[in-house]
């Protein structure tokens, strides 16, 4: 966060996995990304869906999700009108970011390990804004090839990063992660 009556490069807001997998704010791919976007400049925004940690609420099938990302988005708006607002989502929150797109215009979407075996992200327009899809190429739990067909399937196509040998939570590849999403993004920054 800024310091105190300083406005940010940015905001970005991040998107934890599926609250009823242990998913949290405190996630360390999510903390990863937080951190990556703040060396950047970026203010960055975590925060627990409904039902997780001391968030009210229960788990709503990724409908409710949406809804406390956009709340987010709001305050951040308050906070410093204005400022490019960047989307970013991990998993299950990947999924959620995507479909938030659909309602409100991010200057910037990063998903990482987009969830395209469990929701249908076939139904959503690609946004306009710079896009990242960043997955791992050995994850276990959501395909490498499903995500590389999907992102094939877009247009316009985002941004596809592959982190090599990368399992589903980045295993002993966070810093990889951290560098190509660095590599990524300087060259659009404000």
């Amino acid at each position: 966060m800024p310091a105190s009556g300083e406005v940010p490069r940015g905001w970005a807001i991040v998107c934890h996995p599926h609250s009823l997998h242990g998913g949290t704010l405190r996630n360390k791919v999510v903390d990863y990304l937080s951190r990556t976007l703040t060396s950047l400049g970026i203010a960055s925004v975590r925060f627990n869906f409904r039902g997780v940690g001391r968030s009210g609420g229960i788990y709503d099938e990724g409908k409710g999700e949406q809804d406390d990302l956009l709340a987010v988005i709001e305050w951040c708006g308050m906070q410093a009108p204005e400022t490019p607002l960047c989307l970013a989502g991990f998993s299950f929150g990947a999924y959620v970011a995507t479909a938030v797109a659909q309602q409100y215009s991010p200057d910037c979407l990063i998903t990482v390990s987009p969830p395209v075996s469990m929701f249908d992200l076939s139904l959503f327009t690609p946004p306009t804004c710079p896009w990242y899809v960043v997955q791992g190429t050995d994850d276990e739990i959501v395909s490498c090839e499903a995500v590389q067909a999907w992102v094939a399937s877009l247009e316009p196509r985002p941004v596809m990063i592959l982190v090599p040998g990368a399992t589903h939570f980045f295993h002993g590849k966070l810093n990889i992660l951290r560098d190509e999403l660095i590599r990524a993004l300087q060259p659009i920054l404000p």
